[in-house]
């Protein structure tokens, strides 16, 4: 009782702007996922925040507004996430092994929006492929894909929701 009060507050005061991103969406899980790729260095680049909005309006056919929302609630997941384990176990269980290659892709790419690729950030893919459950071999090949200019994500289509 008391928490849809709550939540009757939150629509009201437009608190709770998570717009029905909940803890188990894959779309949060990834999105979570790739917002700490731009983030690990540090510093994310306007290069990179716009990289991610596109990768993920694209990725799940979301408006502009639904895809800030997105970007807002996985920054907010990702700042209170103690490991990868949270979102790894949701994309896991909801997505076949090309998916979860995709992410991983995905994650290439956003490394390289600022043009340099860091210990932390390679790092980072690593041990959310491994995860993930995407071979070495996998995650490697993508990666070159990346670097030697291959766009893998324009032929990634939306997913159902």
């Amino acid at each position: 009782m008391l928490s849809v009060f709550r939540n009757f507050l939150a629509e009201l005061t437009g608190g709770g702007t998570d717009k029905g991103f909940g803890e188990d969406d894959h779309r949060l899980a990834a999105a979570a996922l790739l917002h700490h790729v731009v983030a690990v260095d540090g510093e994310v680049t306007e290069s990179e925040r716009q990289r991610l909005h596109d990768l993920l309006q694209n990725r799940y056919g979301l408006d502009a507004d639904a895809t800030e929302d997105l970007m807002r609630a996985a920054e907010k997941a990702d700042d209170e996430a103690v490991d990868f384990y949270r979102f790894t176990s949701v994309l896991k269980t909801r997505l076949d092994e090309i998916d979860r290659e995709q992410i991983v892709a995905m994650m290439w790419d956003l490394v390289y929006a600022d043009g340099r690729l860091t210990e932390f950030e390679d790092n980072v893919i690593w041990r959310v492929a491994d995860l993930l459950g995407v071979s070495g071999r996998a995650r490697l090949r993508l990666k070159k894909i990346v670097q030697s200019g291959g766009n893998v994500v324009a032929d990634i289509a939306p997913q159902e929701s």
